[in-house]
């Protein structure tokens, strides 16, 4: 059975196409993906489906009818991971550094995903498809810290709506190359797939999405800076990539950082540290904080004072 989405547009997205209103709702989505829909006749308006170029009215009403996740039989694993919190309906995870979130080729097994089959006993929401079960959002492999997973497909519409509305709160710590002068800032440029090198991500107006990144100085070294940041939308790779672009990127990051990779730090020397959200059920406001791991503490101790 396909799983059916109702979704109303904005007022302000009237004389938009569909496929590119789209894409920023559904934020787990590509456009070319969006596209295929349209083209599977699988977004429907009054009844009928629509092109992936129609330009939306106000008041329209639409239903997207996600196709049935594929079967992929992913394995259980009793892989141990740090539960902060867990009840009947989502559990909050402290993911180490090195874990891969949800499986992708080349990682089908050894992930968190694996770990909460495992854990969970199978009980995970389904919107994200079976490759990512529970997964509301994701942190990069090398990123470590907090994220929030779904046992139910209740829980996590509830969850991925406040992401996309930015009720749910998520503030990182991180170490980037340089001093940066400012005490607090912003970066609001749109981040969308890298034109060459299509595993990365850039900023661009080409294909892109909305990111809005707000940074705070916890403190200034000689050649670094310690910052506390908190993401207003959840693009991939998107702390990294918008202090890479303002000239500062994470201390590293092999991808987005200097060519003299700092290897002792095993990737980007950034952590999830807090979350807030409301929970999907109760209603109460739910806060979490993870201190900072052993690898971001022992190179902020090696650092030189001004």
């Amino acid at each position: 059975m396909d799983n059916q989405i109702n979704l109303t547009a904005d007022e302000k997205y009237i004389g938009a196409r569909v496929d590119k209103w789209l894409a920023e709702v559904l934020d787990d989505m590509s456009r070319s993906a969006i596209q295929k829909l349209c083209d599977d006749k699988r977004v429907v308006l009054n009844g009928k489906a629509v092109n992936k170029n129609y330009k939306i009215s106000q008041g329209d009403e639409f239903i997207i009818n996600l196709p049935r996740p594929q079967e992929l039989d992913l394995i259980p694993q009793n892989i141990p991971i740090d539960i902060v919190y867990e009840d009947e309906n989502l559990l909050v995870v402290n993911k180490p550094k090195g874990m891969v979130v949800h499986p992708a080729p080349g990682n089908y097994d050894g992930t968190l995903v694996n770990a909460l089959l495992y854990h969970c006993k199978g009980r995970l929401s389904s919107i994200n498809g079976v490759i990512r079960p529970g997964i509301v959002h994701r942190i990069d492999k090398d990123t470590s810290g907090l994220l929030v997973v779904a046992k139910d497909d209740i829980s996590h519409a509830s969850l991925s709506e406040q992401i996309k509305s930015h009720s749910f709160d998520r503030f990182y710590q991180a170490v980037v190359y340089g001093r940066i002068k400012d005490e607090t800032g912003t970066v609001d440029a749109p981040i969308g797939r890298h034109p060459i090198d299509r595993k990365k991500m850039c900023v661009t107006d080409k294909n892109s999405k909305e990111a809005v990144t707000h940074y705070h100085v916890i403190k200034n070294y000689r050649d670094f800076t310690h910052l506390r940041l908190k993401l207003e939308t959840g693009r991939t790779h998107q702390i990294r990539v918008h202090m890479s672009y303002i000239g500062h990127p994470v201390a590293g990051d092999p991808v987005y950082g200097n060519k003299k990779v700092i290897t002792e730090l095993n990737g980007q020397c950034l952590h999830a540290q807090t979350i807030e959200f409301v929970h999907p059920v109760t209603g109460q406001k739910m806060f979490f904080e993870s201190q900072l791991p052993e690898y971001f503490t022992n190179f902020l101790s090696k650092l030189k004072e001004d």
